[in-house]
């Protein structure tokens, strides 16, 4: 959970507003601290003169002072970010959004004990930043990734499904390893997911996936937890494991040095489906957990299918069948 004993007053009410009344995810408002932090610490420096460590304590801050702000000292914040702190786009734009968000609250009375009457940054744009072309697997290197999984490994099954799922569902890695056993439905064939803002969404999973899963439970050891996917020590598998996973399946196939990712899989199971599946884009944004179809369409100008379609259209779908070993079937 965020530390906000640093917090100011009216930033640590904020927070609390983006915990308890937004209910957005604490990945979601540690990044929102830590964008307002550096803010303040700006503020700090450069209109209340604090020097060296001085400048790293924004406790005393007064609200007077973020108050007073005008959309020209924002401007010079923001070049501040590029030139000093070496901030792209895309960084310069996630830190305009945490401003404007908390102004935002401050103008709408969301916050009992502080209120401005205008808001100084609401003429701020957002830039959009340049969208770089996805990093992705090929469809004969997403199966070679998978036939080099070595049946020797202890943890084989569960490494399989944990690839299968990323290639097949698209899923995010925070999503993948929150999943629990009451999530999956194999007889419906659905899994729900928990995604960002904790937004919950069902999907449908192939033919490949329903039958990794099956042989992953099959010698599933017994836990004290609704995890799905295990450590060795019996606990959730950690978001850092199945990086190590899939960046240790990488290096089996020679494709370690390619700048990919658990995330890259996530787009790879996106560029199959659309140069595959005929999917429509806003088929593919409820697959994907999307908040808006202008991030989706990164990857598609596609034709009207349903989610089911889309899902069953991998070409990975029938992979779950070519498994080496099984324990205990």
């Amino acid at each position: 959970m965020t530390d906000m004993k640093d917090c100011p007053p009216y930033l640590r009410e904020y927070i609390f507003y983006l915990r308890v009344i937004k209910n957005r995810s604490e990945k979601t408002i540690e990044s929102y601290y830590i964008d307002l932090r550096l803010f303040l610490r700006y503020i700090k420096e450069n209109m209340m003169n604090a020097k060296g460590d001085d400048i790293d304590i924004i406790a005393d801050v007064p609200f007077s002072k973020v108050a007073g702000i005008t959309l020209a000292d924002v401007y010079e914040y923001l070049n501040y970010s590029a030139e000093e702190r070496g901030n792209n786009d895309k960084t310069r734009a996630r830190k305009i959004s945490a401003i404007k968000g908390f102004y935002k609250a401050l103008c709408n009375n969301k916050l009992t004990s502080f209120h401005l009457e205008t808001n100084p940054v609401e003429a701020l744009d957002v830039p959009s930043p340049k969208k770089a072309q996805p990093k992705y697997l090929g469809l004969d290197e997403s199966r070679k990734l998978l036939e080099n999984i070595s049946p020797a490994e202890d943890f084989y099954e569960r490494d399989f499904c944990i690839l299968m799922l990323f290639l097949n569902c698209g899923m995010r890695l925070s999503e993948l390893v929150g999943i629990n056993i009451q999530d999956i439905d194999l007889d419906d064939r659905t899994l729900r997911l928990l995604g960002k803002g904790n937004k919950e969404r069902m999907i449908h999973i192939n033919n490949g996936c329903e039958e990794a899963i099956r042989q992953y439970l099959a010698v599933r050891p017994e836990a004290p937890t609704e995890a799905l996917f295990l450590s060795k020590r019996k606990t959730r598998i950690t978001n850092r494991r199945v990086q190590q996973i899939v960046s240790n399946a990488l290096d089996r196939i020679g494709m370690g040095d390619r700048g990919l990712s658990t995330h890259k899989l996530r787009h790879t199971a996106a560029t199959l489906m659309y140069q595959y599946g005929n999917v429509d884009p806003m088929v593919l944004k409820e697959i994907l957990g999307h908040a808006s179809v202008s991030t989706t369409e990164i990857y598609t100008h596609l034709t009207n299918e349903n989610v089911r379609t889309a899902l069953e259209s991998n070409p990975l779908s029938d992979e779950g069948f070519k498994m080496k070993r099984n324990k205990h079937l």
